[in-house]
């Protein structure tokens, strides 16, 4: 919960990086695979794996999962840096009431009693364009 003194906007709970060298080293091993790879697959592209042949399917198949491979280690090295090279910051934001979320004014959070405004329905039924 946030600090009765802090207000909208303020920086509640700020802790740097830890910044380790196991995890650089392993985002730079895998922009390396990540590098391969994209290579493997662009060799293929250009030297036709996929088009229509005896083993079309396979080619197909293995160039499918090479870009399978691919972001999968993108996400590894996205979900690296992002726990270990970006702090971890908490923002104060204003909670919004229920009401406010249903597009409701303040003053009828309450509702309307059951006879509340009947006779200006009834107009506002026969003649719409009736102003209060």
């Amino acid at each position: 919960m946030p600090s009765e003194g802090s207000t909208y906007g303020d920086i509640h709970r700020y802790e740097p990086p830890r910044e380790s060298t196991a995890a650089a080293i392993g985002i730079i091993v895998l922009t390396l695979v990540e590098v391969i790879m994209v290579g493997l697959f662009t060799y293929g592209l250009i030297s036709g794996w996929g088009y229509p042949r005896q083993y079309a399917a396979l080619g197909n198949m293995f160039l499918g999962g090479l870009l399978a491979v691919i972001f999968i280690n993108l996400a590894f090295i996205l979900l690296l840096y992002r726990k270990e090279f970006l702090p971890d910051v908490m923002i104060v934001k204003k909670r919004r009431r229920k009401w406010e979320d249903l597009y409701i004014r303040e003053e009828d959070v309450d509702g309307t009693t059951l006879g509340d405004g009947l006779g200006d329905s009834i107009k506002r039924a026969i003649y719409p364009y009736y102003k209060r």
